[in-house]
């Protein structure tokens, strides 16, 4: 049954486009009452002016950090970028629950965190409280934490569609390639010179190559799924869309596993799953069937190498890849339904 408590929460980073679109959706959540939102670079200025969508939602305007009342906060969304939401964090008083959309909580290791991340972690014992925030394979663990760290929109749509697989030794650990691509509200909404319209409309581009920084994150989950460490082969791309993601991963099947096999394994896994759905066989997964919801799609196919099957998976990079999951791990650690707030459908086309 569904808490009818009302949570007051605040958001960190209220001007970037997770923070806009948890705020999109938590505005219409029954429990949760937005009393602060954080935005230290646009002080002073209305919601509308920063966002002239959400226009009509009655909220407070955009404050920094030291004007917050804190003790008129109960839990706290992050939405500032990886390198500062760590320091930010930890100057929260310890009774506020964090629920945060950045990359500083979501490796165990802190050596691994420096390593990647190119600069020592601030608060290396908030770690130890945290919670790694994949909804369906973490739920139990959510509903107690004090931290919950978000994974990342790659790592979301990659470990729903493998982590199963890694699970059942259905899939090799030591062959797994990932080609994935996605809309360009993933690099944020700071001016880069690769997101302008000119640079990255009607083209489609690789970065990050071999060492994107959600390469650590996907093998940490996968490591411990499989029991071993494992290395994955992980390329991301830049497509001419504003949001959404899909991820193709090239497996070789174990022993004698079928495509068949990884198909009823997903789908018995995610048989009471609200937001993960794995398209009939021969429906082909694509961001724009997910577009503006919370969904994950994910279909299997035989591949013609034999031994070897194509899985594929497509969310909205800002939905289910940050924001509505984070709403999704609020509503299991407050005791509301899994789907509240989430319930939209895609958007068509």
């Amino acid at each position: 049954m569904a808490s009818n408590k009302t949570i007051r929460a605040a958001v960190l980073g209220a001007s970037g486009y997770t923070g806009a679109d948890l705020i999109r959706l938590a505005a219409r959540h029954p429990g949760i009452a937005l009393t602060a939102l954080v935005a230290k670079g646009h002080a002073g200025q209305t919601l509308a002016k920063v966002f002239p969508h959400l226009a009509g939602l009655d909220l407070p305007d955009l404050v920094s950090a030291d004007q917050v009342d804190w003790g008129a906060v109960d839990v706290a969304f992050g939405g500032l970028p990886h390198g500062t939401a760590h320091t930010e964090i930890a100057q929260l008083p310890e009774r506020i629950r964090i629920i945060d959309m950045s990359a500083d909580f979501r490796l165990r290791d802190p050596a691994v965190y420096a390593e990647w991340y190119g600069g020592e972690h601030s608060a290396p014992a908030l770690l130890k409280d945290s919670v790694y925030g994949l909804t369906e394979h973490y739920r139990d663990a959510i509903k107690k934490a004090r931290i919950v760290a978000c994974p990342g929109c790659y790592p979301t749509g990659v470990l729903l569609a493998l982590l199963p697989l890694t699970k059942a030794k259905l899939i090799s650990a030591d062959d797994i390639i990932i080609d994935a691509k996605s809309g360009v509200s993933g690099a944020g909404r700071t001016l880069k010179q690769n997101i302008l319209f000119s640079e990255a409309g009607e083209g489609l581009s690789p970065y990050g190559i071999g060492n994107h920084r959600h390469v650590p994150e996907i093998e940490q989950e996968l490591s411990m799924a499989a029991g071993a460490p494992v290395k994955i082969n992980f390329t991301p791309h830049l497509a001419p869309m504003s949001r959404g993601e899909l991820c193709t991963m090239y497996v070789r099947l174990a022993g004698k596993a079928s495509a068949a096999d990884l198909r009823k394994a997903l789908t018995d896994t995610y048989a009471k799953a609200a937001f993960v759905r794995v398209v009939e066989e021969g429906a082909i997964p694509a961001t724009q069937h997910v577009r503006g919801s919370n969904y994950c799609h994910i279909g299997v196919f035989t591949d013609r190498i034999p031994g070897r099957a194509i899985v594929i998976s497509a969310i909205d990079n800002l939905v289910k890849g940050s924001a509505g999951q984070a709403l999704q791990n609020f509503n299991l650690m407050y005791g509301f339904e899994e789907t509240t707030g989430l319930e939209q459908l895609p958007l068509f086309p």
